[in-house]
């Protein structure tokens, strides 16, 4: 693998990321915010936690499909951004893998989920880990049975699409293709977080 992602990490790290009055983030050919990650778990654990139990796995997906709608087209903007260009894109030597291992260590880099690939059948199947990541704080009052990493599924189903399901659609036709399910997760009580992305 031509992906050096401990390099990608560091010099991706050493962005200066400048945020404007309104904390919005202009770069990687995308606008980000800039929100403690305590304001989305936040967000998430009341739209959860107030639902009634017959309603908690539909809410669930909605907060998995805004992030693979967002990591869809976020992600898109950052694999055809300058940055991505000066520093990802001369490791790529096999494309669309060396992609997606170069999506992760930005992801990574970004502070997002410290995350790898650690199984990938192109095309067909991808194991992802997380060993750190925001939303393993998401439940607020200690461990949970539930999984709750809405933000790395939904982004994970979202990269397979940009790299095997056709060509980038501005309109989101291709969004759904892939789906990703949780299967291990910190706030769970699990040492990592995983994630297994399959043709859905």
């Amino acid at each position: 693998m031509a992906i050096d992602r401990e390099k990608i990490i560091e010099q991706m790290s050493q962005i200066e990321i400048v945020p404007d009055e309104n904390g919005i983030i202009e770069g990687f050919n995308v606008l980000v915010n800039q929100l403690p990650a305590k304001f989305w778990n936040t967000f998430a654990d009341r739209l959860i936690s107030k639902a009634d139990e017959d309603m908690v796995e539909a809410k669930e997906y909605l907060l998995y499909n805004a992030a693979h709608e967002c990591g869809y087209h976020t992600g898109y903007g950052i694999i055809t951004s300058e940055e991505w260009d000066a520093i990802v894109a001369p490791m790529i030597e096999k494309a669309p893998e060396d992609v997606l291992y170069g999506a992760y260590a930005v992801f990574t880099a970004w502070g997002w989920a410290d995350s790898e690939i650690v199984e990938l059948v192109p095309g067909e199947k991808m194991v992802v880990r997380a060993y750190d990541y925001y939303e393993s704080d998401h439940v607020k009052y200690g461990k949970s049975s539930r999984m709750a990493a809405y933000m790395i599924a939904g982004v994970s189903s979202a990269f397979m699409e940009l790299a095997y399901a056709g060509e980038y659609d501005p309109k989101g036709s291709l969004i759904g293709k892939y789906e990703c399910k949780q299967t291990k997760g910190i706030e769970a009580g699990d040492s990592y977080g995983e994630f297994v992305v399959t043709k859905a």
